[in-house]
């Protein structure tokens, strides 16, 4: 198999089967490439994937580091299966959500703001505690996110595709919008859930709420939320924008009521050791001749 640095050599050398090989995006792959059955690309990697599978005539498994599959679906060779690394970043992830509702709630920002101008701004603050999420993806994330807000006397509600237990149906959605303090977005970008946040689904959320986005920009209709954003209606927590980086002149730079982070929820200590963890397990399943837990299906 292909790993793309010396971690997840290290790592996957302790896998029973596998024969871990080095290799680095845009140079020669090594001769062991015509035999390699599995491919690891880099993590956030901007290049194209599909330049790989050319070269790797015995490919059967693309094992992610990242949760995120969206730049891999559609590309992937048939007859090769596409496995993510859900289960890394989510702990990660959940817990920049719930320090961006910190730091908007207790104005954190406000004070840092006032310190920088050596001004002793004591004033009253919200609070998390009692505040009711509503959560739009009931995946590992999802779940993440609610096992850590509730010890700060929040609740979360997870709305999922499907209803199940304890999980709220997809088609529930626009009558619970309006009901919440928060909602919070972890879905995958797909064909459905490009624009899933739309004007309509902003209009629908109650007056003062905040949007949080922790899954992808594209989920995201940017101008509907600039709009909502400088009327002073809603609040918003970003780590992720349609585009990204922003360009210097683009209005969300300048939105109010807004708390911005340049797409680093996962990225943090140990991220990359707990994604190779994950991968660990799924080319171990792999090698055994099973199926591995995170597969991709369709446009998933």
């Amino acid at each position: 198999m292909l790993v793309p640095d010396e971690l997840g050599i290290h790592v996957l050398a302790g896998v029973e089967g596998v024969r871990p090989v080095l290799y680095a995006a845009g140079e020669d792959l090594p001769p062991e490439a015509a035999d390699a059955e599995v491919l690891v690309p880099k993590f956030l990697q901007s290049t194209d994937p599909r330049e790989f599978f050319g070269r790797l005539p015995k490919l059967r498994l693309v094992q992610l580091l990242s949760a995120g599959a969206e730049r891999f679906i559609g590309t992937v060779p048939d007859g090769v299966l596409l496995s993510t690394c859900r289960g890394a970043h989510g702990g990660s992830t959940a817990e920049w959500a719930i320090g961006a509702l910190l730091a908007i709630y207790r104005d954190f920002p406000a004070f840092d703001r006032a310190r920088v101008d050596r001004r002793w701004d004591y004033h009253l603050t919200d609070t998390l505690q009692g505040k009711e999420i509503l959560v739009v993806g009931a995946g590992d994330l999802g779940d993440q996110f609610r096992r850590r807000v509730e010890p700060f006397d929040a609740t979360a509600t997870l709305v999922g595709r499907t209803a199940r237990d304890g999980v709220r149906g997809l088609d529930e959605l626009p009558e619970l919008l309006g009901s919440y303090d928060v909602v919070l977005v972890v879905v995958p970008l797909t064909d459905e859930t490009t624009g899933m946040v739309d004007a309509k689904f902003l209009a629908r959320m109650r007056d003062g709420a905040i949007l949080v986005n922790a899954a992808r920009g594209p989920v995201v209709d940017t101008d509907a939320l600039v709009a909502e954003l400088v009327s002073g209606r809603l609040r918003a927590a970003l780590d992720v924008t349609e585009p990204e980086p922003l360009p210097e002149d683009h209005p969300l730079w300048s939105a109010p009521g807004l708390f911005l982070t340049p797409h680093v929820a996962g990225s943090c200590c140990g991220h990359a050791e707990r994604a190779y963890a994950v991968v660990a397990s799924e080319v171990e399943r792999f090698a055994r001749g099973e199926q591995p837990r995170n597969l991709v299906h369709g446009d998933y």
